[in-house]
């Protein structure tokens, strides 16, 4: 079933895992096993990465297949970055033989050698969207702190106007953890004629050591009161995870309750993450989703 059709009729509640790095069928039945485990909790959909440089391609790819095998919506991630139009034909020919009907389609993050030679052919999303084409229900991404390569907010939604003219039919946004970035965001999107729904992605920070990954992944500020209760438990795990955990509660607590059309929980493959926050919020789910 495709996404967009989904975002008609209900709210969605998603994850969102990775393939294994390396060809390792432990490593692989591992995460089958977190597949299952995520589909317990009935989500609308499961997205799976790939990787920037389309290394691991393959791996998503079959990832993607197994999630739709077992009765789940697959979103498959694609990266234009270095890919070349015939290794997207690839791609895309591989999941709609499996029948993967819902791609996110990314650029992909520059590497730190960037040149322009490194997207040939796909420099944006919305030309790997305009290449695609209408095969598949498109969905894209989106910053509510604005994009690091953008100098504005106003320049960042210009683009994001771009990504809803090339065919995406839904939004995700990358992690935040300041509420007020996504109103923001969501506000100064209709302004600018963009309507599509934009689903807020969440990841609940349960380790005070992914702080700087997190900060130096997407520029995603960390609150004053937030902050503070990390630097004062972050030698305590077992304090540190209810306090990640509860928060990211209250996130979504405040999202649903000002009319996000869904939540995207970016869980790193930790299936107990998920059951953890679907646990505490199981009444609102079966209410409002």
């Amino acid at each position: 079933m495709r996404i967009d059709d989904i975002l008609k009729r209900k709210r969605t509640l998603s994850f969102e895992v990775f393939p294994p790095k390396k060809e390792d069928q432990s490593e692989k039945d591992a995460l089958f096993k977190t597949i299952d485990s995520l589909r317990e909790l009935d989500p609308d959909f499961i997205s799976v990465t790939y990787g920037a440089g389309g290394g691991n391609a393959r791996g998503a790819v079959e990832i993607a297949g197994h999630i739709k095998s077992v009765g789940t919506e697959p979103l498959a991630h694609i990266t234009g970055g270095p890919s070349s139009p015939e290794d997207i034909d690839t791609v895309t020919a591989a999941l709609e033989k499996l029948g993967v009907e819902n791609i996110l389609a990314l650029r992909g993050d520059r590497p730190k050698d960037y040149s322009d030679l490194y997207c040939k052919y796909f420099m944006h999303a919305t030309d790997l969207m305009d290449y695609i084409g209408g095969k598949f229900c498109i969905g894209a991404a989106c910053y509510p702190e604005g994009h690091s390569e953008c100098r504005t907010l106003k320049e960042d939604l210009i683009n994001l106007k771009k990504k809803q003219d090339s065919g995406a039919s839904f939004l995700i946004t990358q992690i935040f953890y300041d509420n007020s970035y996504y109103y923001r965001l969501v506000n100064e999107a209709v302004k600018e004629g963009i309507t599509v729904p934009i689903i807020p992605g969440i990841m609940p920070l349960v380790n005070a050591k992914n702080i700087g990954r997190i900060k130096s992944m997407c520029g995603s500020t960390i609150p004053l009161d937030f902050r503070n209760m990390i630097e004062t438990y972050s030698e305590n795990p077992a304090v540190m995870k209810e306090i990640g955990l509860n928060y990211a509660v209250y996130q979504i607590i405040d999202l649903i309750a000002k009319g996000a059309p869904g939540i995207h929980l970016y869980i790193m493959n930790r299936a107990d993450t998920a059951k953890e926050i679907y646990g505490r919020l199981k009444g609102v789910f079966n209410e409002l989703f």
